[in-house]
């Protein structure tokens, strides 16, 4: 069961969307009897041994997440991780536990990455932004874990960097546009430091299909229900917010902790009986005789990521069309149709493992690594310097064949220059699958260096299906059949 999935169970079982930070802070903290810590009653570790265990009583069914925060652990030093390692331990297992180490040491992550996810068991972490997809690749390697990619703190001196240059297009949004290229929701969410309803708002509009982990919503003047409004998905889903530390000061907190949930789920739930339609792609037209990837083909279009006209290439050439895929991880609907239809060439191939060439197909090799249970590797679109200067990224062994998977095949370089990688690493690489092939021979090049292609659509399929549904006008097909 991957990490979101655990997280909706949760959710779903014990009715929450409430999460609670695990933290050994003293002044924050109760204890059985409802007093403060007695500093008589032991070490410091013995206290917070207590605490935290009391904390885990009062909300294991209440709860959809446990999220212990790293630093706090490590500021106890040796005694303080062997404490997070015991209240890991002590997690009942069907509550996933979200580690808060805003990682963002580019050296230390694949390391990091096998201790959170192997040693400590932990289902998700959190992460820095500022070291880009290579920090992420690291724990994305695991198909069955998530991570949490800061993108807004709600801290009032970070105003100045995080919204800069201006309130249009502030940075915080840029970052969360990046991040959705890492991964796929199953994998990928973003952690939100609230300042406002407002910010919640543009970063749900951004990225609808996320999980959002809300941070610091207890402010005074805060609205519960605005902040719902803004963070949760049209189905009521996609947002997950913290207990208020000062519900721990109360004689009886888990009844707090019950009230608070009641008035979270009742504020959802009159949300989703506001939204009850969901919109959905539908098709408009009726043709004779339908492509088998015709819906496919008019979703893209009307997404904006197949375009004709005149488009300057990167390598100059004017194509009489352009092609941007990488808006599709944001369309939950379309993506997983795009995963089915290549899911439907490899189950047909013979592989032991998956390979996405970066960037832009990671995202489609992650998928499909879920979708077929096959692990995925990586070859590194460039070599660190440091660190352990590895080409390909993940497990594997020598001698295993891997199958390359791109998203676009126009001269054939990039896959065939991921596919020399692999194969320098002593793997067998003998199919290379595509969604869209530019045509023009680039498959008889493969073949002359080796490879199969194969490819979901052409892009003179795409074309003739566009046409035949008057997506596009007769001047615009005539211009790409003259250039074609």
């Amino acid at each position: 069961m991957n990490f979101f999935d655990k997280l909706s169970g949760a959710i779903g079982h014990h009715q929450s969307l409430l999460f609670v930070g695990l933290d050994p802070n003293l002044e924050s903290m109760t204890t059985p009897n409802g007093l403060e810590p007695d500093p008589g009653l032991g070490s410091l570790i013995d206290q917070l041994r207590q605490g935290l265990l009391f904390c885990l009583e009062q909300t294991a069914d209440l709860v959809c997440a446990y999220k212990p925060t790293l630093g706090l652990y490590t500021a106890l030093g040796a005694p303080g991780l062997e404490l997070l390692e015991e209240i890991l331990t002590a997690i009942p297992k069907d509550i996933p536990i979200i580690l808060d180490a805003t990682h963002g040491d580019l050296n230390s992550s694949s390391a990091f990455a096998e201790t959170a996810f192997e040693r400590w068991g932990v289902d998700a972490v959190t992460l820095s932004p500022y070291a880009g997809q290579d920090l992420a690749a690291p724990f994305l390697l695991y198909p069955d874990k998530g991570i949490f990619v800061l993108c807004h703190t709600s801290n009032p001196t970070a105003v100045r960097v995080q919204k800069y240059p201006n309130l249009e297009s502030p940075l915080y949004l840029e970052l969360v546009k990046e991040i959705q290229t890492w991964g796929t929701s199953e994998q990928v969410g973003l952690e939100v430091g609230v300042d406002s309803p407002e910010t919640l708002t543009r970063v749900r509009q951004v990225a609808p299909e996320r999980i959002i982990l809300a941070r610091s919503i207890w402010r005074e003047g805060s609205d519960l229900e605005k902040i719902l409004a803004a963070g949760l998905n049209e189905g009521g889903e996609g947002l997950i917010i913290p207990i208020p530390q000062d519900i721990w000061t109360h004689q009886q907190p888990r009844q707090e902790i019950k009230l608070l949930r009641e008035a979270v789920n009742q504020a959802k739930n009159s949300l989703v009986r506001e939204n009850e339609a969901c919109p959905l792609w539908l098709p408009d037209v009726a043709v004779g005789e339908k492509q088998p990837h015709q819906d496919l083909i008019l979703q893209l279009y009307d997404l904006g990521c197949i375009m004709f006209g005149e488009y300057v290439q990167a390598s100059g050439t004017v194509f009489p069309y352009y092609i941007d895929l990488r808006t599709i991880i944001s369309n939950p609907q379309i993506f997983d149709k795009m995963i089915g239809a290549y899911a439907e060439i490899l189950k047909d191939l013979q592989f032991d493992r998956i390979a996405g060439i970066p960037y832009g197909s990671l995202p489609t090799a992650t998928g499909l690594s879920l979708r077929l249970n096959y692990p995925m590797i990586f070859p590194r679109k460039e070599v660190k310097a440091h660190g352990t200067r590895r080409v390909v990224e993940g497990h594997f062994l020598a001698g295993e064949k891997v199958v390359v998977v791109d998203d676009i095949l126009i001269s054939g370089k990039s896959a065939m220059e991921g596919a020399g990688k692999l194969q320098s690493a002593g793997l067998y690489v003998e199919d290379i699958v595509v969604f869209i092939d530019h045509e023009k021979g680039v498959k008889d090049r493969l073949k002359e260096n080796g490879y199969r292609a194969h490819a979901v659509l052409t892009i003179s399929e795409i074309a003739t299906t566009l046409y035949k549904c008057d997506r596009i006008s007769e001047e615009q097909f005539a211009a790409f059949n003259a250039a074609h």
